[in-house]
């Protein structure tokens, strides 16, 4: 996982002075050196001070205990008062990439540039949000590729009213990093979002990608019709921060109407979501955190799983089939 790229934070929210994101429990400190974006240890060595509570100075990020400055590789650039040469002091940096609206880092040496969504090398409209939830990685990704909580934590908005069900397909495949369901038999749906953004449905894909992106496609008649791409992270060991893409193909102008009430009507349903993942885990801590059922339909689950603990998820060699009724 360290080779991954990790989406966290949009890049509107880092401006002249320091932010601090803390991703898998540890404090980093994003800073704008030049065009470039830099990320170090919130840690100044010397008395370990947050270098987030200090300044920037010239592309460097200045220590409000004493004024030493790192660059964006973490060399100690100057001591004040200290007139000869400079000790090697460093803190630790990371690298760091702003790409489709958000600050990526890493920590080890990923290839290429980040994975942000499905489109983002078209022509497209694009909405994006920030989100906190406490929760899991896991249990926050399965909660978005989830089809069947829909018709309770979403019902009248991504779900209708009428508790009829069809009979649909679904196809689970894999390869290293990845896995998706592609479901197949689903009628126009009744909610909100899917009169407003979707209109009829041919198909949905839902697919986890390394290091922790949940991601939903959405296909009509005409092709696909929106796609959402949520990074998500841990950064402490209950709260779960995720930047998300909202994004549709630029077809016409309905399209720019509907692009209005993306942002609006998917932050209900991630607030929707937010309080049933915070409502289980805080059942789950009460209770004495007891081992959750897998039951017959959480088709992901297991190789989300394999992916989070760097191993090939199941489906990557054995692909299912399931008949469900959604």
């Amino acid at each position: 996982m360290d080779n991954h790229w990790t989406a966290v934070t949009l890049s509107s929210n880092l401006k002249r002075q320091p932010l601090k994101v803390v991703l898998n429990g540890a404090p980093i400190v994003l800073f704008r050196s030049g065009d470039t974006v830099g990320a170090v240890a919130d840690r100044c060595p010397h008395r370990l001070a947050e270098l987030s509570k200090g300044r920037v100075i010239e592309g460097t990020i200045e220590c409000p205990y004493h004024g030493w400055r790192f660059n964006k590789t973490g060399q100690c650039t100057a001591i004040p008062g200290h007139l000869s040469a400079l000790p090697r002091y460093r803190v630790q940096s990371y690298k760091a990439l702003e790409h489709q609206g958000a600050i990526f880092v890493s920590s080890g040496a990923p290839v290429g540039l980040p994975y942000a969504h499905g489109l983002q090398s078209q022509d497209v409209i694009v909405r994006r949000v920030q989100s906190t939830t406490q929760s899991t990685v896991i249990d926050a990704a399965e909660n978005i590729l989830d089809a069947t909580h829909t018709h309770f934590t979403h019902k009248g908005l991504l779900r209708g009213l009428s508790a009829k069900r069809h009979k649909i397909k679904v196809e689970v495949t894999g390869s290293e990093g990845r896995v998706e369901a592609t479901y197949t038999g689903e009628p126009r749906q009744e909610g909100v979002v899917s009169k407003l953004l979707e209109g009829a449905r041919s198909k949905t894909v839902g697919r986890f990608l390394a290091p922790g992106i949940a991601e939903l496609e959405y296909w009509g008649p005409k092709g696909l019709v929106l796609i959402t791409s949520f990074h998500l992270h841990q950064s402490t060991n209950s709260i779960v921060k995720g930047v998300g893409w909202l994004v549709g193909p630029k077809r016409d102008v309905p399209t720019w109407i509907k692009a209005a009430f993306f942002k609006p009507l998917f932050r209900i349903a991630l607030a929707q979501d937010r309080r049933i993942l915070k409502s289980t885990q805080q059942n789950a801590l009460a209770h004495g955190a007891p081992d959750i059922i897998r039951g017959p339909l959480d088709f992901l689950r297991g190789d989300i799983e394999a992916i989070m603990d760097g191993k090939r998820p199941p489906a990557a060699d054995h692909p299912r089939t399931y008949e469900v009724a959604l």
